[in-house]
């Protein structure tokens, strides 16, 4: 393997087509595509300013690196990535990209990052300022996760989150095949027009959270005070602790709760309108 260290490169495509390449506390300065059409690349230390940095990219690692705001784009059609505790201040970042894997990862600037992707694994990663982050993505696998961003996770298919606190309006909309254990969902109209969501010890807050739902689970969760009509057009299962303070229209199942304060129940509901709704202390 070829090692380049201390040194600086800039403008377009300085290390185009390379392969097999170590770059260690390495800057790259404005330009583009600096890393294009390129494998088996291994940054350490690195730091990156310029747009597009790895395009079509194959086999590479990227340790204790900076990707700077102006290395937005940075990682695009690029498979077969091992990322680790790294800061990433560019916006929209992994596109068309499949075997993710990042762990100890902070992304300040997540906005449009993670679109149409495939095979995601992060653990003990931060995300902020993050609308429309996961759009698109599949068979997707994350850990100790924190995210500020509305619009996430929608049109995904085969998700599973551990342990994560998630902050987003809109999260989960159109998806299939959700799985969230033991972690916080707060944010308005969760999980609308979503298939085969389960949620096991999870707390959800904001209103009229999964609605218009088919194959929905919950188990052991809990709903915030703010967490109003929920369920509306829903085939839902669900044990939950506590109080809940509104059930509107569920189509079919069966809710048990511990109280809830006004289930609503009109000309609106639709077929075929036979959700059992018990609470545990009547």
């Amino acid at each position: 393997m070829r090692i380049i260290e201390n040194q600086e490169f800039e403008g377009e495509r300085p290390l185009y087509h390379t392969a097999d390449l170590l770059l260690r506390d390495v800057t790259i300065h404005a330009g583009e595509s600096a890393l294009k059409e390129t494998r088996n690349i291994t940054a350490e230390h690195c730091t990156f300013e310029g747009k597009y940095p790895f395009w079509i990219t194959d086999g590479f690692k990227v340790r204790n690196c900076k990707f700077t705001e102006g290395a937005r784009a940075a990682l695009w059609y690029s498979n077969d990535l091992e990322m680790t505790d790294t800061i990433i201040e560019a916006p929209k970042m992994f596109r068309d990209s499949k075997r993710l894997n990042l762990k100890n990862v902070k992304i300040p600037e997540a906005q449009e990052t993670f679109w149409h992707c495939d095979d995601v694994t992060l653990d003990h990663v931060e995300v902020d300022n993050a609308p429309y982050i996961f759009m698109h993505c599949n068979n997707v696998k994350i850990s100790n996760y924190t995210q500020n961003g509305n619009y996430s996770f929608q049109y995904c298919k085969n998700i599973e989150i551990r342990n994560s606190k998630i902050y987003s309006k809109d999260a989960f909309w159109n998806s299939e095949n959700v799985t969230v254990y033991d972690s916080e969902i707060i944010g308005e109209y969760l999980a609308w027009h979503s298939k085969n969501v389960r949620l096991v010890n999870c707390l959800i807050g904001e209103t009229q959270p999964l609605c218009y739902c088919e194959n929905l689970i919950l188990e052991n969760c809990r709903l915030r005070d703010d967490a109003d009509l929920a369920f509306e057009y829903s085939d839902v299962n669900a044990t939950i602790n506590g109080h809940v303070v509104s059930i509107k229209n569920p189509r079919s199942g069966s809710i048990k709760v511990d109280s809830v304060g006004e289930i609503i129940l009109d000309d609106n509901i639709k077929p075929p309108a036979d959700c059992k709704i018990t609470t545990t202390n009547a």
